[in-house]
């Protein structure tokens, strides 16, 4: 097996997610054949060497689970909690996978999807801005923003020292006390949609996550969860690029670019017989 960067190596593993895995080599809790190596660029052969995460050696492959959260306001999507509050594995049923993690968190006070998972891989594809995955919003603010202010929001605002990028806002209606907006954005910034919002003068109220690339939380109840289907599992791989819409076919795939990435899948045409009409010429 080639070489792979570790927080490969330790996502494939179902030990963390690939950026979590980031923070596990950079803190020094990885090691290779008995070498700690806290330089994310480090790279192994999972099958010629060792590697262990605080001295003990990676667990096995186990089977990729996936499931969807509604998270509620009060609990805290990350894994462990320092205070105890309740979070959202604690949502999950006994029967789910031991470790499973949330793909992006969601403010302590937001609510909506969050999609948990051992899959490291597509985690990594569904967060990284590079592969501009979107999630979708449904946020009410304060007042009512005027055309300029979505047009703002639209083409970016200055949070912290750096513009956010592109987004697509929309108004859904309300008055001048409350508003509903449309939110979908291609990066996840720690609190973005908040800043935003209260930068142009309209602090947001609540702030609902109801989509992730092609998964929507739909009417699932607030603190339930359910088992993603494998036809919904393939969606948000081929969504993030993991896998491609190209089936095989006797006459060979044709891959070829469209617009917003990925391939879009031609199959070749096999050879023409001759007709009838051929005969002669």
């Amino acid at each position: 097996m080639a070489e792979e960067r570790l927080q490969k190596i330790l996502a494939r593993a179902g030990v963390a997610s690939r950026r979590a895995a980031e923070d596990l080599i950079a803190s020094g809790r990885v090691a290779v054949d008995g070498v700690v190596k806290d330089q994310l660029g480090t790279k192994a052969d999972p099958l010629r060497q060792k590697v262990t995460l605080d001295g003990q050696p990676l667990p096995g492959p186990e089977a990729r689970e996936y499931w969807l959260v509604h998270k509620p306001v009060g609990v805290v999507s990350t894994v462990r909690d320092p205070q105890g509050r309740r979070r959202v594995v604690d949502l999950l049923p006994p029967g789910a996978a031991a470790r499973l993690y949330p793909v992006g968190r969601l403010d302590y006070d937001s609510e909506g999807l969050v999609l948990m998972t051992n899959d490291g891989e597509l985690a990594y594809r569904l967060m990284h801005p590079r592969f501009k995955v979107p999630k979708t919003y449904r946020v009410w603010v304060s007042g009512y923003p005027t055309a300029e202010t979505i047009e703002r929001l639209r083409t970016g605002v200055v949070i912290e020292g750096r513009a956010t990028a592109s987004a697509r806002v929309h108004v859904k209606g309300g008055t001048d006390l409350r508003s509903k907006l449309s939110f979908v954005i291609y990066e996840g910034r720690k609190r973005e949609i908040r800043l935003m919002c209260a930068t142009v003068g309209h602090p947001v109220q609540r702030l609902v996550r109801v989509g992730l690339a092609t998964l929507h939380l739909g009417d699932l109840p607030e603190g339930a969860c359910r088992r993603l289907s494998p036809a919904e599992v393939g969606e948000l791989k081929l969504a993030a690029g993991q896998i491609t819409g190209c089936k095989p076919s006797p006459h060979g795939v044709k891959k070829s670019p469209r617009q917003g990435g990925g391939v879009r899948c031609a199959t070749k045409s096999p050879p023409r017989r001759p007709s009838g009409r051929d005969k002669g010429r």
